[in-house]
């Protein structure tokens, strides 16, 4: 079960990276939830492969720090079709 887990860290992350993906978006993808997806990247893929953990932590780290704006857009493309 372990060499399952480590791949799927390894599959999440280079998701993300190749597609600029959100944690919703991988966690969709992959079936799993978004505390995994986090589990996976930030904690697991540390001892697995660092190199591939801190590309993929910038992308969901610039992904954070853009989410106010997305969520801004998303309620007024809401109000302007009401």
């Amino acid at each position: 079960m372990k060499g399952y887990i480590e791949e799927r860290a390894i599959d999440i992350a280079h998701y993300i990276i190749e597609e600029n993906a959100t944690v919703r978006q991988a966690a969709k993808k992959f079936g799993v939830s978004k505390s995994t997806v986090h589990k996976d990247v930030a904690d697991r893929l540390f001892t697995i492969n660092p190199a591939l953990a801190t590309q993929a932590r910038k992308i969901l780290d610039l992904n954070k720090a853009e989410r106010h704006i997305r969520g801004g857009l998303a309620t007024k493309d809401k109000y302007k079709r009401s």
